[in-house]
């Protein structure tokens, strides 16, 4: 007898393949659940080899409007970015596919999911928290973390040698010894070769952008349009090509960033379970919209906002997002503080894309007015005189000089 239904999250790659294969070994029946979360896949191939495995339904689930509009966007709102570097791909896609299964499971009468995240990363964190916020009484079945299926299965030649056995078709060999992770935002390489920081990722191993040194000779110039911080137009080709409709524009500009090369990183990163982790990413439609709205920000956004919002939001958001905790109180509380922050973030930035770089150009605003041409300029009186800046430095010196004074007493040179 069936030991009941397991709505299994399934990529069609080579953990969940075996992964599916285990679960019916084990007594399972096993619904296949997929994403379409923008990765660039063959459905009808994962849907044929599911069933070929065994699995009683295979549920393919649309959720790019919701990735892009719901969480990429806020992201970009927020200019979401981990140690620096990470513009959290990955963590991104989690809460969205999380959600897209646990409804799979309910409509299919599942009393468990599963998925294939190994015991050492953080994609087992972001799943399962989302699944037990959004279902409190799932049963969640993590292969990865169960001593009989990776004392079975100790390293990734003993899967690629059962999916050989069993006559599962994978894409990753033992000549391509990496693991992959893809959505409509980017796609991450870890595991193999990479697990070596000091290792160069091989030329072909990177599958969106074009390498840098490949890219077209001549520059390519576009203009993004943002409203209250949300990318709303996309202007190519000198203005004979618009896109408005998010997922398209999402969509134009990851091939905008693809054909010249923008978006690569290669990282060691600190994985939330306190594990440093070697990642390569490609993203490069996130890379132009988050770097052209950073910058129309120096124009619209107040100062202080900026200062708050940077230190607090951008950086607790980040982390939020990283660890996984999108469902979590503290998680809807700092997404309310994202969209008061972007009321004056509205205007023009013009930007180039050349071989690797992304260069501003300019910016402009119809409607936000904190920036001064007149105040700024260091060729004209009107509208700031130069002499209100001496009251200002000798408030800002009161405390300097109580500082200064303290060292000469206790006999203290002051130096670099």
């Amino acid at each position: 007898m069936s030991k009941g239904k397991v709505c299994l999250a399934y990529s069609g790659g080579l953990d969940t393949s075996v992964i599916l294969a285990w679960l019916l070994e084990e007594g399972y029946e096993v619904i296949a659940f997929l994403a379409n979360i923008g990765q660039e896949e063959d459905f009808e191939a994962a849907e044929k080899k599911a069933l070929a495995i065994g699995a009683t339904k295979f549920v393919v689930v649309d959720v790019r409007k919701e990735f892009v509009e719901k969480v990429c966007f806020p992201a970009i709102q927020a200019n979401a970015i981990y140690e620096n570097v990470y513009l959290l791909g990955t963590s991104l896609a989690r809460p969205v596919i999380a959600e897209a299964q646990i409804k799979v499971a309910e409509e299919y009468g599942c009393f468990a999911v599963s998925h294939g995240c190994t015991g050492k990363g953080n994609d087992q964190v972001r799943f399962e928290l989302s699944f037990y916020a959004l279902k409190p009484d799932v049963t969640v079945i993590a292969p990865w973390r169960d001593p009989v299926f990776f004392n079975r299965f100790a390293g990734r030649n003993d899967l690629l040698n059962y999916s050989n056995e069993k006559g599962i078709p994978v894409a990753q060999t033992k000549a391509k010894p990496w693991s992959t992770d893809e959505n409509l935002a980017h796609i991450s390489f870890e595991a193999g070769i990479l697990e070596n920081p000091d290792t160069t990722p091989p030329k072909d191993m990177w599958k969106l952008t074009v390498d840098p040194t490949d890219a077209p000779d001549t520059p390519e110039d576009f203009s993004v349009v943002f409203e209250k911080g949300l990318p709303v137009k996309l202007i190519l080709d000198g203005g004979k090509k618009i896109v408005t409709e998010p997922v398209e524009l999402f969509l134009e500009a990851n091939a905008l960033a693809r054909r010249n090369g923008v978006g690569r990183i290669d990282i060691v990163e600190n994985r939330f379970i306190g594990i440093k982790s070697r990642g390569c990413y490609e993203t490069p439609g996130l890379t132009i919209l988050r770097s052209t709205h950073v910058d129309l920000e120096g124009l619209t956004l107040d100062r202080e906002v900026r200062a708050i919002r940077d230190q607090f939001v951008t950086v607790t958001y980040s982390k939020i997002l990283y660890n996984g905790m999108y469902f979590t109180p503290e998680g809807e509380y700092i997404r309310s503080m994202i969209e008061p922050s972007q009321k004056t973030v509205n205007g023009t930035v013009r930007a180039r894309a050349y071989k690797g770089s992304l260069t501003i150009l300019g910016r402009s605003s119809d409607t936000e007015k904190l920036y001064d041409e007149t105040e700024s300029s260091m060729d004209e009186l009107t509208g700031f005189s130069p002499e209100d800046t001496s009251g200002f430095i000798a408030v800002q010196s009161i405390r300097i000089k109580k500082y200064g004074e303290a060292a000469r007493e206790k006999g203290i040179n002051l130096s670099l």
